[in-house]
């Protein structure tokens, strides 16, 4: 046989051979695409309803102002005793690290007071500012914020009669993400734990949303 050929014949077959072992051996350049840790997810993406609230600056709060940001909402009232004020001092804690995660869309905190009857503007406007003034609180009638509430997968329940003035409100702890299209994408959700309170885990979130904004 001719030599040659033989010499042609090896080095064909090595060529094949490293394009075979570069396209199913070797691992892709960019490495594996990394998944969220804490985020649940919701299976389906889910559109905000349209809605109307009012926010803490007594401005128009509505589904067009949640377009073109990533919105990390939490469910409250101002005169909640401890899950409220300890999950906005945590996410303030974190909230530097939060903007400087860069990308096209800015992230922000909005705070749903679902007690209109005790949080007046002012209020909401004294108290979101305690904590940072970048976060907005927004508020509004029982008939829009019940179904906005419930379209965002929480859920909120007064607990007794409104006659006493100390009257508590159950309500979601979770903190829900809003994607820059209007849409509820999922929340990171409290642990509970005996004898700690059940609030969303501000290194958590702060772990997962550069992932997923980079999605």
């Amino acid at each position: 046989m001719n030599q040659r050929f033989i010499v042609g014949s090896v080095a064909f077959i090595a060529l094949c051979a490293g394009i075979v072992g570069a396209l199913y051996i070797a691992p892709p350049s960019d490495g594996p695409v990394a998944s969220p840790q804490y985020f649940q997810s919701y299976p389906e993406p889910r559109a905000v309803e349209p809605f109307s609230l009012t926010d803490n600056k007594g401005n128009p709060f509505n589904k067009k102002r949640l377009f073109g940001q990533w919105s990390l909402v939490f469910v409250g009232y101002t005169f909640c005793p401890d899950i409220c004020p300890t999950t906005m001092a945590e996410l303030n804690g974190i909230y530097p690290q939060l903007k400087a995660i860069g990308g096209t869309n800015p992230i922000r905190v909005v705070f749903v007071s679902i007690d209109p009857n005790r949080d007046s503007v002012e209020r909401l406007d004294e108290y979101v500012s305690y904590f940072n003034s970048d976060f907005l609180a927004v508020t509004g009638e029982h008939k829009e914020l019940f179904p906005f509430v419930r379209n965002l997968g929480m859920m909120y329940a007064i607990a007794e009669s409104t006659d006493n003035p100390n009257y508590l409100v159950d309500h979601s702890a979770s903190v829900v993400l809003v994607d820059p299209q209007a849409r509820v994408i999922g929340r990171f959700k409290p642990k509970r734990e005996p004898g700690k309170l059940s609030i969303s885990d501000p290194q958590e979130i702060l772990a997962d949303m550069p992932i997923i904004i980079s999605k």
